[in-house]
């Protein structure tokens, strides 16, 4: 069963998810999984984009944003850390299905597919409101979120 573990931020700043969301994908990289960053919008999708190139001057993490890396070829490994707004199942169903930070205000679908989610709420009243409604969700469904106040 997927573990779903929601993250309380203690302001609310313009993009302190997106900051947050950077850092804890740079964790998440450093221990070897793959991530899926599951955005709202294209406009939030670039943002993160931008974000993680140069959120820290010390760290590199290789990413690509969904349809970005159509053209690879086949030899070449895709990043681990992938970028999409989409909200139908992702391109790529099987190769990032380690970690899932869902950005979006609502549960995506393809959430169960993965082994973890991480939710990210900051205290912006309508992003706690959304996130009280997916923390419902979660354990309507027999899941048992767990909740890390930073």
């Amino acid at each position: 069963m997927t573990r779903v573990d929601f993250y309380i931020l203690p302001d609310a700043t313009a993009d302190g998810r997106e900051r947050f969301a950077c850092r804890l994908a740079e964790k998440i990289y450093k221990m070897g999984h793959t991530l899926y960053l599951h955005t709202d919008s294209p406009e939030q999708a670039q943002q993160l984009d931008e974000l993680l190139w140069g959120y820290k001057d010390s760290s590199f993490l290789p990413h690509s944003i969904e349809g970005d890396d159509q053209n690879q070829s086949p030899q070449n490994k895709a990043p681990k850390i992938l970028i999409s707004h989409h909200h139908e199942t992702p391109t790529k169903p099987h190769s990032h299905s380690d970690v899932l930070i869902n950005l979006a205000p609502t549960v995506p679908g393809f959430f169960s597919r993965f082994k973890r989610v991480a939710e990210l709420i900051n205290q912006a009243e309508d992003l706690k409101v959304a996130g009280r409604e997916r923390f419902k969700f979660y354990r309507d469904r027999g899941y048992q979120p767990e909740t890390h106040k930073i």
